[in-house]
Formats: structure tokens, sequence, C-alpha cells
């Protein structure tokens, strides 16, 4: 992997062609072949003009994103992830605090794989609700704000 990785964003109506392929396509990677959850990738949110697309990249590939979603009472982090040799080296920090940057002091809410609360808790979200399955994985609905 590439020493430099840059933080890129923008709105899905400016994402060319490219791009959004290679966005989805880390994502379909990760959520439907490596955790082995047949599900509906696309969502139709991708598009919409207010979703904004942030994604980490070096000189060879997208090796993170997620997508910042404006909804009526503030905003909601999705589709986290990072390729498998990405992992570990501080770039979910980098996607994060970006994503919030932009969310001032609004509401944020997500759903985080049970696993992560610790993790996404280091970024102001407490658990919002219980427990859920989503496609056989355990959930928690977080909220920041």
């Amino acid at each position: 992997m590439a020493s430099t990785v840059e933080l890129r964003a923008c709105r899905a109506a400016d994402l060319d062609a490219t791009t959004l392929y290679a966005l989805l396509r880390l994502r379909v990677d990760v959520f439907v072949v490596e955790q082995g959850c047949a599900y509906p990738e696309l969502d139709g949110r991708d598009l919409l003009p207010s979703t904004r697309h942030l994604w980490l990249a070096d000189d060879e590939a997208i090796v993170g994103t997620l997508r910042l979603l404006k909804e009526h009472d503030g905003y909601r982090i999705g589709r986290v992830c990072l390729a498998p040799a990405a992992r570990g080296l501080g770039h979910t920090t980098r996607l994060m605090r970006a994503a919030l940057a932009e969310t001032g002091t609004a509401t944020v809410r997500l759903a985080a794989q049970s696993h992560l609360v610790g993790m996404y808790a280091r970024y102001g979200f407490t658990v919002d609700g219980p427990e859920f399955l989503d496609d056989g994985i355990p959930h928690t609905p977080m909220r920041r704000g």
C-alpha cells in the first residue's frame, strides 16, 4: 500500500463514474463478500443530492469510505468500511473526524456493528436503543449530539 493516503470528499452529483464504482466495489467486497451478507447494497441513497461521500485513497485504490446522509433532524453516518490491508492504521479515525467536522453540532446517528460500539464511543456516540439484527449481524443504534 502506498505511504500517502489522501482524504477526499464530495457530493454524489460530483462523483465521477470510476470513483463511484470503486466506492461501491469496496463496500460490496467488505459487506457482501467478506461478511457474507446478501442484501441490497445499492439502496438508492448514494445518489441523493444531499449525500456526501468521504473516502481515503492511495495511488492504487480506495482503501476506506463512509457516506454521510442528511436527515430531517441531523445526519446519519453509514457504510463505514476499510479494505482489509488498511485496517488498524488509523484510517477510520480520519474518516470519522472528517465526517463529524462536516456535521458541526448537529445530531448524528449510526447503526454500529455491536462489536464496534466501543470504537464509536471514542467519537462521542452513545447507545440510543436496543441491539437488533441486520442481515444476521448484531447492530446497536448510536447517537451523538
